[in-house]
């Protein structure tokens, strides 16, 4: 329903309105998540290979130096071939440390929303254009809302980066006395702690953004309670929708029908492909009445269940079928009938040794 219909948002979205809104990319998600995921990964990977990957580019670098006075860069091919060579030995480097990430990366997104290739976001929308619609998104409230963030991110961790900076400043003024693999090492150390203890802010960080988002998330899907009976206008008066009800009724009234067969005085057949379940009671009846019917697997399942009942089975072709064609489930039989299925009822309360139910 239109905006200027008043009514404010205070139903919660149903479920395709959320498969909607996904189809559209419009998912929760958490942009901390991912980073915070990113960020423990390379620090595991710096920590534990951090060493392995100093000592290579140092080995490389130093190659380069200790062979510069040989090299040979007088056209094109050979500055090709140094060029690849030096490409090749920095991706051999750092190969370890990208894939890790983005694979921490694509892991965090797909924990988040599942798997999800959506074309729709990725089209270009020319709207993006429009100046005055990017002032807009610039200046809107969830811009604003994203900017506090940001602002509360970095104050957050600047303050811890700035508290154990601090903690260590006393040993500064000594590192101008000391080798540079000394310096190296304690840089190392300082910065394995900082990164440290960011891991742990940006997973509170990121456990207080993504429930901020799910909040969010839900509150963007909200509907109005005309928008929900107008969905399930919608919803009931689709084809498929509609067959489904059907079936599930069909399905309902079978059972139904299946559960009043033990109730039956007889059970009519013709003899395999027609069941008809009747029932009499002289006191409160007019006539005897139709419990179930049925062909096929149908009556097959109400002949197995009289037979579990033991309820009379009386093979009657003729009748069979013209009770099957004539009368609805739960009506009496017509008054031309009465006569043929009466012989029946009579047969069957002489085999029970009762002449008469009046």
């Amino acid at each position: 329903m239109p905006e200027s219909s008043g009514q404010e948002k205070t139903e919660k979205a149903t479920g395709k309105k959320r498969e909607e809104a996904r189809k559209k990319g419009q998912v929760a998600q958490s942009r901390e998540i991912s980073s915070a995921g990113i960020l423990i990964v390379a620090l595991g990977v710096f920590y534990f290979g951090g060493s392995w990957m100093f000592w290579q580019l140092s080995a490389f670098i130093r190659g380069i130096y200790q062979n510069i006075g040989s090299l040979r860069l007088t056209n094109i091919s050979d500055a090709s071939v140094f060029s690849q060579e030096v490409l090749y030995n920095l991706l051999m480097v750092l190969l370890p440390v990208l894939i890790p990430i983005a694979i921490a990366g694509l892991i965090s997104n797909i924990l988040q929303i599942g798997f999800q290739m959506n074309t729709e976001t990725m089209m270009p929308k020319f709207s993006k254009l429009n100046p005055i619609s990017g002032v807009k998104r610039v200046v809107s409230l969830k811009s604003m809302v994203e900017l506090g963030k940001s602002i509360i991110k970095l104050i957050f961790i600047g303050g811890i980066v700035y508290v154990l900076v601090k903690k260590d400043l006393q040993a500064y003024p000594d590192l101008m006395h000391q080798e540079v693999g000394q310096i190296l090492v304690f840089i190392a150390r300082v910065a394995l702690k900082i990164c440290f203890f960011v891991c742990l802010a940006m997973i509170v960080l990121a456990a207080v953004d993504y429930l901020y988002q799910r909040w969010q998330y839900e509150e963007d899907l909200k509907m109005t309670k005309q928008e929900v009976k107008d969905e399930q206008k919608q919803t009931t008066g689709d084809p498929k929708v509609k067959a489904r009800i059907r079936s599930v009724q069909m399905e309902m009234a079978r059972r139904r029908m299946m559960e009043s067969v033990p109730e039956a005085d007889v059970v009519i057949t013709n003899p395999t492909r027609l069941a008809i379940a009747l029932k009499f009671d002289a006191r409160d009846m007019i006539a005897p009445r139709v419990l179930a019917k049925g062909s096929g697997h149908i009556a097959q399942r109400i002949r197995e269940i009289t037979v579990e009942h033991k309820i009379p089975l009386v093979e009657e072709k003729p009748l069979a079928q013209a009770l099957h064609k004539m009368v609805d489930i739960g009506d009496y039989i017509p008054a031309e009938l009465y006569r043929a299925v009466a012989e029946v009822l009579a047969y069957v309360y002489r085999l029970k040794g009762m002449y008469s139910r009046e």
